[in-house]
């Protein structure tokens, strides 16, 4: 069973249950509990984050948003949306035991090749990336830090 330990996140007040031999998370923006998991630690740590600490609203935010990826069906980490619908930053999380690595770059970049979002964000909860794709120049650069949703939307 998986216990919980600090991040390199601002902590929070969780609500975190047991049923029989398994820890549950309440997820806020599914409104249910969902198994403990270390990327779903990640993962709850963020949401709160973004939207507590850098004003994302949670009304748009969309948890395993699902795509197609050739003929493979996959789940995105986390989705944000503007208030006109469209998707401004995507992120993709690891157990805080997996190493940020090349291969968990090209597994968001192949999600972003579907999207086309200019916002990326790759953590483990205890190493943080931030990328600005530029669409037109075919690059992209690492940001020493995340805008909050108010930069965000104008990137």
């Amino acid at each position: 069973m998986f216990e919980p330990f600090p991040l390199n996140l601002p902590p929070y007040l969780t609500k975190i249950t047991q049923k029989a031999d398994k820890l549950f998370i309440f997820d806020e923006l599914r409104k249910k509990d969902l198994v403990l998991t270390p990327e779903e630690w990640v993962r709850q740590h963020w949401v709160h984050y973004l939207h507590t600490h850098k004003q994302y609203p949670k009304a748009l935010m969309q948890i395993e948003g699902g795509l197609k990826l050739n003929t493979l069906r996959k789940r995105s980490d986390l989705l944000i949306y503007n208030n006109g619908g469209e998707k401004i930053l995507l992120a993709e999380f690891k157990a805080p035991t997996v190493k940020i690595t090349e291969s968990v770059f090209h597994q968001i970049a192949n999600y972003n090749s579907i999207h086309k979002i200019p916002l990326l964000l790759v953590s483990n909860g205890m190493e943080h990336y931030y990328c600005k794709i530029d669409f037109v120049k075919s690059s992209f650069y690492f940001l020493k830090e995340l805008p909050n949703y108010n930069s965000a939307v104008n990137l």
